[in-house]
Parts: C-alpha cells; sequence; structure tokens
C-alpha cells in the first residue's frame, strides 16, 4: 500500500514537472515549435491559412494537447478546449423570426441574399485598418483610459467578449449592435458547440436566437480561469499568438442610436426594469413607475433619447456600475491595444468583410454569413436624433466616445460638435 503511494505521488510530481518544463520551453522557443489544439501556425492576416500538418508532429502535439487538458481540468473528458457540446431542447427548423411591424421597423431584418465577391483585400482595406489602429496604439500622444495597461492587467470579467473556436484556430470579439448575433451564429457553427438532435448546427440561420445569446453556448476567455487555473492566462497568450483574431465595428454615434431603438423603444422588460425606470425618475422626473413595460408603454411613458444621453453622461453612471455592453465602448470590451487584430470588420461594408473573413478563414465554402440587417439606423440620420440634444451633450459624448472614433477611423462628426 505505501509503495502504491509514493508511487502515485512520484507520479503527480513528475506530470507537473513536465508540464512546467514544456511552458518554459514554449516561453524559449516560441509557439512556432508547439501547437496547443491546433496544428497550423498563425496566418498572416491576409494570406490564405495553410492546411493543417500531418505526420509525426501532429501525433506529437495531439499527445501533449491531451495530456494537458487531461491534468489541468482534473481529468475532465478530453474536448478540445472548446467544453461539451451542447444538446438543446427541440426547436423549429429555422429561427428567421416572425416580427411585429414594430421590431421589423427597429431591427430592420433583410433575408435578400447579397453578391459580395471580390479579391482578397480590396483596395488594401484591411492593411490600412489595421496600419492605423497599430500606429495609435503606438503613438504615445494618443491617450485613453486603459490604453497603456497589458493583456496580464485586464480584469478577467473583462474577458468575457472573447469567443473561442479551437477547432479552427480562431478568436472572435462580439460587439453588441454590430451584427454580433449572426457573428455568434457563425462561431456555433464553426466550432460545433451547439448541438440540435444529437448533431451540430450546419446552417447559422437554424439556431435559434435565445441560445445565440445563452453565455454557456460559447468557450470565452473569461472561462478560463475555471478551467485551467493559473494556466489560464498563459494558455490565453499562446492562443491570441497563434489563432486568427477579428472584430467588427460601426460608427460610434449610430451604434449608441441603434442600441437605444433596440433597447427602448421596443418593449423589454429586462432594460425596463434595470435602465428605464431610473431614467425617468432621475431625468424626467416620474414617480410611481408602472411595474411593467407593457403598462409603461400604454401610459405613454419611455425613455426619451435626450434622457438616455443624460445617463451616459452622469458621472454618477459608472460609479455604481459599468457601461451595459450595448454602449459600452469598443475598445474597453476588445481591448485593442493589448490584443493584435488580425481583421478589423466594419458594420458599414458588413457583406464584403464577411465574405472576405470567411475566404482568410478558408471556410467560405462550409458555410455563408447570414444575410444581413438593413441598416436602418443610418449614419445620415445622426442629424435628426442629436437635433434636441444640447450641444454640450454632444461635446461630451463624443469626448466619451473619442476613442472609438480614432481608434477605428471614424471621423469626427462636426457638424454634430459646432453651432
Amino acid at each position: 500500500m505505501t509503495k502504491t503511494r509514493l508511487f502515485r505521488l512520484w507520479l503527480v510530481l513528475g506530470s507537473v514537472f513536465m508540464v512546467l518544463l514544456i511552458i518554459v520551453y514554449w516561453d524559449n522557443v516560441g509557439a512556432a515549435h508547439f501547437y496547443l489544439h491546433t496544428s497550423f501556425p498563425r496566418p498572416h492576416p491576409l494570406e490564405p491559412l495553410p492546411t493543417p500538418a500531418h505526420g509525426a508532429e501532429k501525433g506529437f502535439t495531439s499527445d501533449v494537447d491531451a495530456f494537458l487538458q487531461k491534468l489541468l481540468s482534473g481529468g475532465l473528458k478530453q474536448n478540445a478546449l472548446s467544453g461539451k457540446r451542447t444538446e438543446q431542447p427541440s426547436v423549429p427548423a429555422s429561427s428567421r423570426p416572425v416580427l411585429s411591424n414594430a421590431e421589423e421597423s427597429v431591427r430592420g431584418y433583410d433575408w435578400s441574399t447579397r453578391d459580395a465577391q471580390q479579391g482578397p483585400d480590396p483596395g488594401g482595406r484591411q492593411a490600412e485598418r489595421r496600419s492605423v489602429l497599430r500606429g495609435l496604439c503606438a503613438n504615445a500622444s494618443f491617450v485613453f483610459p486603459t490604453k497603456e495597461r497589458s493583456f496580464d492587467d485586464i480584469p478577467n470579467y473583462e474577458l468575457n467578449h472573447l469567443i473561442v473556436d479551437d477547432r479552427h484556430g480562431v478568436i472572435y470579439c462580439y460587439v453588441p449592435k454590430v451584427a454580433c448575433t449572426n457573428w455568434k451564429r457563425v462561431m456555433i457553427v464553426l466550432s460545433e458547440s451547439l448541438l440540435d438532435r444529437g448533431a451540430p448546427y450546419r446552417d447559422p440561420l437554424d439556431i435559434p436566437r435565445e441560445y445565440v445569446h445563452n453565455s454557456s453556448t460559447h468557450l470565452t476567455f473569461n472561462k478560463f480561469w475555471r478551467r485551467y487555473g493559473k494556466f489560464s492566462r498563459h494558455l490565453m497568450k499562446i492562443k491570441l499568438k497563434k489563432y486568427t483574431k477579428f472584430l467588427f465595428v460601426r460608427d460610434p454615434f449610430v451604434r449608441l442610436i441603434s442600441a437605444f431603438r433596440s433597447k427602448f423603444q421596443l418593449e423589454n422588460e429586462e432594460f425596463y426594469r434595470k435602465f428605464a425606470v431610473p431614467m425617468l425618475k432621475m431625468y424626467a422626473n416620474h414617480t410611481g413607475l408602472p411595474a411593467s413595460v407593457s403598462e409603461a408603454f400604454s401610459a405613454g411613458l419611455k425613455v426619451s433619447f435626450a434622457n438616455f444621453i443624460q445617463y451616459l453622461l452622469d458621472p454618477r453612471t459608472e460609479k455604481l456600475t459599468p457601461f451595459n455592453e450595448h454602449w459600452r465602448q469598443v475598445h474597453r470590451l476588445c481591448h485593442p491595444c493589448q490584443i493584435d487584430y488580425d481583421f478589423v470588420g466594419k458594420l458599414e461594408t458588413l457583406d464584403q468583410d464577411a465574405a472576405q473573413l470567411l475566404r482568410l478563414l478558408k471556410v467560405d465554402k462550409l458555410l455563408h454569413f447570414p444575410p444581413s440587417y438593413r441598416n436602418r439606423t443610418a449614419s445620415s440620420w445622426e442629424e435628426d436624433w442629436f437635433a434636441t440634444i444640447p450641444l454640450a451633450w454632444r461635446q461630451q459624448l463624443y469626448k466619451l466616445y473619442e476613442a472609438d472614433f480614432v481608434l477605428f477611423g471614424y471621423p469626427k462628426p462636426e457638424n454634430l460638435l459646432r453651432d
């Protein structure tokens, strides 16, 4: 019995020592020799991805991968870090929504197909976007909060927007109000993280919306700590070096208008109770508000766009809690000066960018990006929306979102910032 215990003790100590040796070796030689969870090297942003390696190296990689997974996850079943596939209840074959006239007016679904065929990088669009982003992050004279911190300084809870697909080596930082529902659907199809009647989804549009935004559906960086403990940051860094990382952005003011329309012009019980009620009390002097959003709407009690802007500018707002993700700045969601993104897409060029990205990832034969929304919240509407907002508020609002305007190449809206 004693010999058996000693043998087990030496086996555990030997295993831990082996892990430490592997980690030290990774740090010294870099990711060029050992690949974790995928066997292709980090691709050049605008070159086609190489095919996965075969042979002895792949076999060794799989052995190391399986060993690390088993050791670090406390003997959990190997699942390629993407976690257990989630079986969902039976759902209709398609999740294309049946919308009321009001919701159609606000969300603006468009199920028509688009022809987005083009070259690998039309007009050097990606090269320019990434160059601007890198240059500004390196520019000491351009300053905004959190810019100078390192990746290690980012709190774990702020990494919850980075979705990982280990099957294809992809990391997506989702930004609400920038086609994130459909990009999450794409990530579910690629990672096969959700099952329907025992089989992975193949068509993004078949995935019901309520499952798309369920956090348990996706593997995100903030979940690494629970699974890998003190090794989690190191694994994140390896993946950030090796995987293709992308995000999609849009004009910051237009994104705010879109967030306001979908969360406060449609009946949303959660947002009514959590945000609308406090706004109506503080900025519209209402008391005795109805308990439900339907009652409030029936009584004509709705948050105005001016109330929403007041809320954003009020210094007390973030002393209580950080901005909700639907209006939090993109640089706070995706940390573009700490993470070197390989692809920066924009909603304004969504169809072209989506087609280009899927080709870059070499998955364009597996799926197509779902037909996009009509851009009903158009930039041309900005002047109308901000017409009743005092100039001083508009200027303060620009300061609040200036980093997003500058980092992602959106022009300063001079027409809104002067008399």
